[in-house]
C-alpha cells in the first residue's frame, strides 16, 4: 500500500487523546523486537507493548509496513525506532502520521551515531544500557503514578533478567582478551570491544554484507589469507545473512580447523527475550572460543 493510503487510514485510527490502551495503560510501539523485548520487561503491568518486525526471516532495512502498522504508530503514545538507516520505513510511517504528544525514542540520536554509522546498535552492550535508562525515563513521564514501579523493574531486568547476559561478557573478556577473530558483518563489531576481542577482518568488507553490496575482491583475498594461516582462532558469521562469500568462508574456516559460531540478527526464536537470545549466542561463542584454544 502506498504511503498516501498508509496516512489515510492511519488518521482514521487517530483520537484527540491518542496513546491509550482501553484500560489506560500508554501505549508502545517498537520497530523491531529486540527493543520491544527491553521495553516490555521495562514497562511490565504498566504498558502495552507492540512489536513490528517480530519474524526472524524478516530484513529490516526492506520491510514493507502494512495498514495494520501504520494503525500502530499512528495510536502510540510512544514509538522506539533504530534509525542510523536501519529502518527507514518507521520514519517514513512517523511523517506520515504526524500525532500531537507522541513520543519518539530514535536509538542513533540517542547514542549519537548518524545515517552511514553502524545500525546494529542492540550488539552493543553500554548502547542497551543507555536504552534501558532512556525508555525508563520516557515510562516515568507517560505515567507518573508509577514511577517506583518503573525503577524496579529497570533494577530487576539489570540484576536478573540481564545478569547472565552480563556475567558471559565479562567471563569471556577475562578469559580471551586480545584473541583475533574474523566475522561476517558488522553486527559482531559492535560486540568485540566488550568481548575484548581483536576483530580482524576488513571494516568494508562487514560493511558490505550488511548493506548487501558486493565486497572487494582485495577484502575477500584478506580473509582468505586470515583463514589459511590461522591469523584468525575463531569465525562468526549471522546465519539470517549467508550470503555465497560467506558460505565460503565458513566452510574454509572449518576446513582449516576454525571454530565457527552463529550469530542473528533479529530475536531467534521470535518469541524469546533479549537476554535468553543473546545468552544463547554468547555460550556458543564461549564454546567455540574455548575450542579454539584448547591443544
Amino acid at each position: 500500500m502506498g504511503l498516501s493510503a498508509l496516512l489515510l487510514v492511519s488518521l482514521s485510527a487517530c483520537s484527540p487523546a491518542p496513546g491509550r490502551s482501553s484500560d489506560g495503560k500508554p501505549k508502545v510501539v517498537a520497530a523491531e523486537n529486540f527493543w520491544g523485548s527491553l521495553a516490555t520487561q521495562l514497562g511490565g503491568a504498566r504498558v502495552e507493548v507492540t512489536s513490528i518486525i517480530t519474524n526472524p526471516n524478516a530484513d529490516p532495512h526492506d520491510y514493507e509496513p502494512t495498514t495494520a502498522d501504520a494503525r500502530s504508530f499512528a495510536s502510540a503514545a510512544f514509538v522506539i525506532v533504530n534509525g542510523i538507516g536501519y529502518d527507514p520505513w518507521a520514519d517514513r510511517l512517523l511523517a506520515a502520521n504526524p500525532v500531537p504528544g507522541r513520543a519518539v525514542l530514535n536509538v542513533g540520536t540517542l547514542v549519537g551515531v548518524p545515517a552511514g554509522g553502524n545500525p546494529h546498535r542492540w550488539y552493543s552492550p553500554p548502547d542497551v544500557q543507555r536504552m534501558l535508562d532512556a525508555i525508563t525515563a520516557r515510562y516515568k513521564r507517560l505515567d507518573p503514578m508509577g514511577v517506583s514501579y518503573f525503577d524496579q523493574q529497570r533494577s530487576s531486568l539489570e540484576t536478573k533478567g540481564l545478569a547472565g547476559y552480563q556475567r558471559l561478557i565479562s567471563d569471556i573478556r577475562a578469559r580471551y582478551a586480545g584473541m583475533p577473530a574474523g566475522a561476517s558483518e558488522s553486527i559482531f563489531a559492535l560486540m568485540t570491544p566488550a568481548l575484548g576481542l581483536n576483530l580482524l577482518t576488513p571494516p568494508s568488507f562487514l560493511t558490505a554484507i550488511s548493506e548487501g553490496t558486493e565486497p572487494t575482491t582485495a577484502d575477500k583475498a584478506a580473509i582468505d589469507q586470515q583463514i589459511q594461516s590461522h591469523q584468525i582462532k575463531v569465525y562468526v558469521y549471522n546465519r539470517q545473512n549467508a550470503t555465497p562469500d560467506v558460505q565460503r568462508q565458513i566452510e574454509e574456516a572449518r576446513g582449516a580447523g576454525i571454530p565457527v559460531a552463529t550469530i542473528t540478527e533479529t530475536l531467534a526464536p521470535a518469541g524469546a527475550s533479549f537476554q535468553a537470545w543473546q545468552v544463547r549466542q554468547l555460550q556458543g561463542l564461549e564454546a567455540a572460543l574455548s575450542q579454539a584454544m584448547a591443544p
